[in-house]
């Protein structure tokens, strides 16, 4: 797929990657738009319509005149991993990275994380499992038996990586875009791809704490997405 007509650069661009998300995304846009009209940055925020049947992109355009740019592009490609990667491969500017559209981790670490690529760290990721960061909630037994084997198996892929899975990163731009060509996974397990290829090109990669909530209304099935998840996770190590 062309990646697309290319956006004005800015200091820093916000992925926001979404399917079917006409409920949950106005108010995180909100949030984002609210942190960065009070930043020092130059930003704009990007939703990438997954493909919706609902009223997602309508959603984005009805907001009014936002703060900061927001464009809403398309992905016909189905998954997370597609839909992030249309958005970043799509962005010029100096850091880049994504959000959740559920707005599960507070749009808040932002500024821990710009901090940190400024200090020249080449990527910097949200984490539920480092010290000081808020606990999951317990899960079924189905997923937490799922979650621990998936993170066993990352864990071998990124050692010293506690959490791949958090939807928080951000990326200095140039190297995460010139990684972004060997990237094949479009489902959940495309963090691990993506991490594995910034490691493997020299990059430092800083994990920080975050205060993460379970939010209503994922589209994660443990059945459905686990062993796919699996499965991509080995197709990952056969590319090392």
């Amino acid at each position: 797929m062309s990646p697309g007509p290319r956006r004005p650069p800015v200091d820093l661009e916000i992925i926001v990657p979404a399917r079917d998300e006409e409920g949950r995304l106005p108010a995180t846009l909100e949030a984002l738009s609210n942190l960065l009209v009070a930043r020092p940055w130059s930003s704009a925020v990007v939703v990438v319509d997954n493909d919706s049947v609902d009223e997602t992109s309508q959603a984005c355009r009805t907001r009014g005149r936002p703060a900061i740019a927001t464009y809403v592009i398309g992905c016909s490609d189905h998954g997370k991993g597609a839909a992030v990667r249309r958005g970043l491969a799509t962005s010029t500017s100096r850091y880049t990275g994504f959000v959740d559209a559920d707005n599960a981790t507070p749009v808040g670490h932002l500024d821990q994380a710009m901090d940190l690529l400024a200090q020249g760290w080449d990527a910097v990721i949200g984490s539920r499992l480092v010290e000081g960061s808020r606990p999951p909630p317990r899960q079924s037994a189905l997923r937490q038996g799922g979650s621990w084997l998936f993170h066993r198996t990352a864990h071998r892929l990124l050692p010293g990586i506690a959490d791949s899975q958090c939807g928080f990163k951000f990326f200095d731009g140039a190297l995460v875009r010139s990684v972004l060509p060997r990237c094949r996974i479009d489902g959940f397990s495309f963090d691990v791809e993506l991490l594995s290829l910034i490691a493997r090109a020299g990059g430092r990669i800083a994990e920080i704490p975050v205060d993460w909530s379970d939010m209503p209304g994922s589209t994660f099935s443990a059945r459905r997405d686990g062993l796919r998840s699996m499965a991509d996770l080995y197709r990952i190590s056969l590319g090392r």
